[in-house]
Order: structure tokens, then sequence, then C-alpha cells
């Protein structure tokens, strides 16, 4: 019985590494996307500096709000 109960802690710290893992690689790749095409933009038109700072912090924190929702749910 122990040891069915030593098993069950074990899977349960794996999947909550493993969502942790998985929601930060993936809010990592959200926020580079937004950063490369936020610097594409720009060098297209410079003009719209302003706008496109502006959507791209907007977008990186909802990228980053992901993974601190997957961390809190490692748990």
């Amino acid at each position: 019985m122990a040891a069915e109960g030593a098993s069950a802690a074990a899977a349960g710290g794996i999947t909550g590494n493993l969502t942790m893992a998985i929601g930060g690689a993936g809010a990592a790749i959200g926020v580079g996307m937004v950063g490369s095409k936020a610097v594409e933009a720009v060098g297209r038109n410079p003009g719209a500096f302003g706008n496109i700072l502006t959507l791209g912090i907007i977008a990186m924190a909802l990228a980053e709000g992901l993974g601190i929702i997957a961390y809190l749910g490692g748990f």
C-alpha cells in the first residue's frame, strides 16, 4: 500500500513538472514570435513604432500570463 501511494505521488510530480515545462516553453515561443514580428513591422513602417510597441507589450504580457497559469497549475 505504501508503494502505491509513493508511485502516485511521483506520477503527480512528473505531470506537474511536465505541465510547467510545456507551459513555459509555449510562453517563451510566443514572446519570441511577438518580438520578432514587432521588429519586422517597425522595420517596414518606422512611423508606427508607438502603436506596434503598445500592441507588442500587450501580446507579450498575455503570453507570459499563460506561462504563469501553467506554472501555478503544476502545483
